[in-house]
């Protein structure tokens, strides 16, 4: 009977077994670890649209600088700034606002809406008089003011002007003074909403 041989591969098949195992393994991890990046790379992206959406859209932090607004915020404060609020309704009288300030960049004045559109601003002897009033509910103001400036005479705003006054009115740029003067809607980037910092003092900020 003729011999057959057969070509046994055998142990060769055994010892190359363990190496693909071991290729799959790295390969495998390596899929496992770009699987890995990749996750975090979307996750922090959605993490700063979410924020970016946020800071647009929503609401802003803001710090206190300055003692304009005593005693109703405190040099230091810190605040968030509500941005959606005039996208659905006007502007309220004694408003809590923050604008940008004219010709520097980054930043901003937070200051209280008095006069709205449309309405005659007057300071005499140191008190805001509306349409001729006396605005007699303006309970905000630390003290009587010594400086009329621009409201010495009778302003008149416009279809879309708001006047505005620092609640520390003898310390405040503001409407009184050209750097600010009347402001348009499109300049207010948003109403104080709430006070972060510091801790003792966090809650809403009181507009009405």
């Amino acid at each position: 009977m003729p011999e057959i041989r057969v070509n046994d591969d055998s142990d060769n098949y055994l010892q190359e077994f363990p190496r693909t195992r071991r290729r799959k393994r790295v390969a495998g991890r390596k899929k496992s670890v770009f699987r890995e990046l990749l996750g975090w790379v979307i996750y922090i992206g959605l993490i700063l649209l979410f924020s970016w959406l946020i800071v647009t859209f929503v609401g802003q932090r803001t710090k206190v600088i300055g003692q304009s607004m005593e005693n109703t915020l405190q040099d230091g404060d810190q605040l968030i700034t509500d941005k959606i609020t005039y996208r659905f309704r006007d502007p309220k009288r004694f408003d809590v606002v923050v604008f940008p300030v004219l010709f520097e960049e980054n930043t901003y004045y937070i200051k209280r809406i008095i006069g709205l559109p449309g309405e005659t601003v007057q300071i005499i002897d140191g008190f805001v008089y509306i349409d001729g009033k006396k605005l007699t509910n303006d309970v905000y103001g630390k003290e009587v003011m010594t400086f009329a400036g621009a409201a010495e005479t009778p302003i008149v705003l416009g279809d879309d002007e708001y006047f505005v006054l620092g609640d520390n009115r003898n310390n405040s740029t503001d409407s009184r003074y050209p750097k600010v003067g009347n402001l348009t809607r499109k300049q207010l980037l948003g109403r104080a909403w709430v006070r972060i910092y510091p801790f003792s003092k966090m809650g809403f900020v009181k507009h009405e």
